[in-house]
């Protein structure tokens, strides 16, 4: 049986929610509410449950349903799972690499108020980018396909929007006769793609705001006004942007592991809070700018969750995305002809992979069955009757059910 860690996110949310609702909550979004309220609810008596009970000695287990929010450091582990499972079908036998694209901090402050549209914009140039700059003959000349991941945190919770790239080392020739591979375990030029990058996106950005789709508030407001905004688009044309490209992964195995560390994380994770003392929180992070030097970081409570909270996504954004020669239409087929260009057969049918009870498929993923009595170890955990959802354990003020 897991652990439950001394401290989770959803305890400062449940000792400290009222209170910073009180005090900020105009200032929320009805989204950024909501998965408050999912973190403090999820597995406890108010969503209910079950109970099971062992065959052989009759010890009894409560367990309460999960909340399923994708912003809940709890709830995240199967559907990884889940997803790896189908991902691991995916893969070709070539090496992998591992592409970010990354914006300058005012860009980070225009997409915190404008997330739908900064964060849209975001992916649709770095996937342009690494498609242009892939095809042109002058640099590998071959239709690619990759998984990008957005993230939109640093290890000190503040704003960092960024796109994770994976991207298979090589792509389809433009006739899609042959596998093109790329040479000496180079992907592509960074700098190249970092110029390309900052003209695309900044002319996307340009576009949004003469199409009135980007709003401006408080330190920003300035930015409504053309000449300012534009002397802002000058300024970062002027400057390099970051785009880098890790050491190529070694293997299939890696990239999966990679992408379970990367694919379904939240803003930070509960093993990464350390205690809790009245209004102060502490959690370890990482200083990137100090070469990777570990630390530990204390907020106030309120300030902490304003930071967490600032990485809810907009309902309905899909934060992983398949691209270019394998976007979702079409990526069935041409993987089975890029397999068929490498010369490698198709895996098998993952059908039978896919069971539907929870324990079933924890039991296959990692051996472990969880219907095992703890207790005695011989007998099974058999289920004796669900609980219904009961009256709230951690009311909320009015504010989390206005409108906004």
């Amino acid at each position: 049986m897991t652990t439950r860690p001394a401290l989770e996110v959803a305890d400062v949310f449940r000792a400290h929610g009222a209170s910073y609702l009180q005090t900020y909550g105009q200032s929320l979004s009805h989204q950024q509410k909501r998965v408050m309220r999912a973190i403090q609810l999820c597995r406890t008596a108010e969503l209910g449950g079950h109970i099971d009970r062992c065959d052989n000695c009759g010890h009894q287990i409560v367990s309460y349903n999960s909340c399923r929010n994708r912003h809940c450091p709890k709830c995240q582990s199967l559907a990884r799972a889940r997803w790896l499972e189908r991902r691991k079908q995916e893969l070709l036998p070539v090496p992998y690499f591992h592409v970010v694209f990354t914006v300058p901090e005012w860009i980070a402050d225009v997409a915190l108020q404008n997330r739908q549209v900064v964060y849209d914009i975001l992916f649709r140039a770095a996937t342009e980018t690494l498609r242009r700059i892939a095809a042109d003959p002058k640099h590998l000349g071959a239709d690619i396909g990759f998984l990008a991941i957005l993230h939109t945190w640093g290890q000190n919770l503040l704003h960092h929007p960024h796109i994770h790239c994976v991207v298979p080392g090589g792509g389809m020739s433009p006739d899609g006769d042959r596998w093109i591979s790329c040479p000496n375990g180079f992907f592509l030029p960074v700098r190249v793609l970092s110029r390309l990058f900052r003209r695309l996106f900044l002319s996307r950005l340009r576009r949004a705001y003469d199409e009135g789709t980007l709003a401006f508030h408080g330190e920003l407001l300035r930015l409504a006004e053309p000449r300012e905004f534009a002397a802002h688009l000058g300024s970062l044309r002027r400057k390099e942007w970051v785009v880098y490209a890790k050491e190529p992964f070694g293997g299939p195995a890696q990239v999966l592991e990679y992408l379970g560390r990367y694919t379904h994380r939240v803003a930070i994770s509960n093993s990464r809070l350390l205690r809790m003392d009245g209004d102060r929180l502490a959690f370890r992070w990482k200083d990137y700018r100090r070469d990777n030097q570990h630390g530990v970081m204390t907020l106030h409570v309120h300030e902490f969750m304003r930071r967490f909270l600032m990485h809810v996504l907009p309902p309905g954004f899909v934060r992983i995305r398949h691209c270019g020669l394998f976007g979702n239409r079409h990526r069935k087929e041409r993987l089975a002809r890029c397999r068929e260009l490498l010369g490698v057969p198709d895996p098998a049918s993952t059908a039978a992979t896919f069971v539907r009870d929870w324990r079933e498929f924890h039991q296959a993923l990692t051996g472990i069955p969880l219907d095992s009595c703890p207790l005695c170890t011989v007998g099974k955990m058999v289920r004796e009757g669900d609980l219904p959802a009961q009256r709230s354990l951690y009311p909320i003020p009015v504010l989390l059910a206005d409108s906004s």
